[in-house]
């Protein structure tokens, strides 16, 4: 899978969660935003490690990108910081929902940016064997660290997928094809 598609699917799969975290907070659900927290946070660990340890490594001298890449690299810092901080609290404190909120903003902000700014120019200089070849090394870290991957979606149909995508609340998950749904998705 091409390595940038690969990324956006993470970032579309955490954006669900980011929307079920909203919702419970809306509906005062305490237990299932710290469930949702959790998750979020694991997602963010293993994200940010192929970003820090595959993709940023072979994008940083491409295109005059170094600036993006950097800076990704201090806001997943700052994510980092807002994570500890939260699993420093306890959920039923008001400042845990505050540092949550405030690491979603932040997160969606970085990946805003990346889609917009860093991968159109990557796309523009990689070839698609070099994506590709990026993308099969993340997806086997991804493995590696127990976090969801495309091979974790084999056999399910697309209408499978999309109801999945549906309750996961994947955005864009009705323009995705099966190969999107498949790397988006949380099959496991």
């Amino acid at each position: 899978m091409d390595a940038l598609d690969l990324l956006t699917a993470d970032h579309n799969r955490v954006r669900g969660l980011f929307a079920r975290f909203k919702e419970a907070q809306e509906n005062d659900d305490t237990a299932t935003m710290s469930e949702l927290a959790a998750m979020i946070f694991e997602e963010l660990r293993v994200h940010t490690a192929i970003e820090e340890q595959i993709f940023y490594p072979a994008v940083h001298d491409l295109d005059d990108v170094a600036d993006v890449v950097d800076e990704g690299v201090e806001e997943h810092h700052v994510v980092d910081v807002l994570m500890e901080e939260a699993k420093a609290l306890d959920a039923a404190d008001p400042r845990w929902v505050a540092k949550v909120t405030v690491l979603i903003e932040n997160v969606e902000h970085h990946a805003g940016e990346e889609e917009e700014e860093l991968f159109p120019r990557i796309r523009q200089v990689t070839g698609e064997a070099t994506r590709a070849e990026w993308g099969e090394r993340m997806e086997r870290m991804k493995a590696e660290e127990g976090a969801p991957t495309s091979a974790d979606a084999e056999g399910m149909s697309v209408e499978e997928l999309r109801a999945l995508a549906g309750e996961q609340q994947i955005p864009g998950r009705s323009t995705m094809d099966r190969t999107e749904l498949a790397a988006t998705v949380d099959a496991r």
